[in-house]
């Protein structure tokens, strides 16, 4: 999907978003779960990573790159929509593809071999971590997608759905 301007009634419902104190609350809980990722990636973690055996520092080091992508990501979402917000960035410079959030089956940090050797805290932080994304994938598809493409995606789940019945 390439750009497409906004209808009016979306474009306001977009502007409205980026206003919200919903907006705010879901701004600083991003920032702080990017601060305090970083934080503990620098400072317990990386003591924690010294201490795993070789396959334990590999799960570690995976899931701390799925981690701090899924986080930049959220991070680089939040930020355009404050530009937009603070009328730094237009509406539909906000609304092109490169700055919407991928749909990404959510992968838990068990997917890893010597997962378990995992510190708790690493693994609380990834699940906040993807716990937050979902919330702002939703939230970024509830906006910028057209009416009409939601329209034609349930339309389409419905047709795949009796056919499935009709199957079965």
């Amino acid at each position: 999907m390439s750009f497409r301007p906004a209808p009016a009634p979306q474009a306001q419902r977009i502007l409205d978003f980026a206003r919200s104190e919903v907006f705010e609350r879901t701004f600083k809980e991003g920032m702080a779960l990017v601060d305090e990722t970083a934080a503990y990636l620098d400072g317990p973690g990386r003591a924690a990573a010294k201490r795993l055996s070789r396959l334990g520092a590999l799960a570690y080091a995976g899931e701390s790159l799925r981690l701090t992508t899924r986080l930049m990501q959220l991070a680089s979402w939040l930020l355009v929509q404050r530009a937009l917000r603070d009328g730094e960035m237009a509406l539909g410079e906000a609304a092109h593809d490169k700055y919407r959030l991928a749909a990404r089956a959510p992968a838990g940090v068990d997917s890893f071999a010597g997962a378990d050797e995992v510190p708790e805290a690493l693994q609380a932080l990834g699940a906040r971590g993807a716990a937050l994304y979902e919330r702002v994938m939703r939230l970024d598809a509830e906006m910028y997608e057209s009416p009409i493409a939601r329209r034609d995606d349930v339309n389409d789940r419905m047709a795949r759905l009796a056919a499935a019945f009709a199957e079965a």
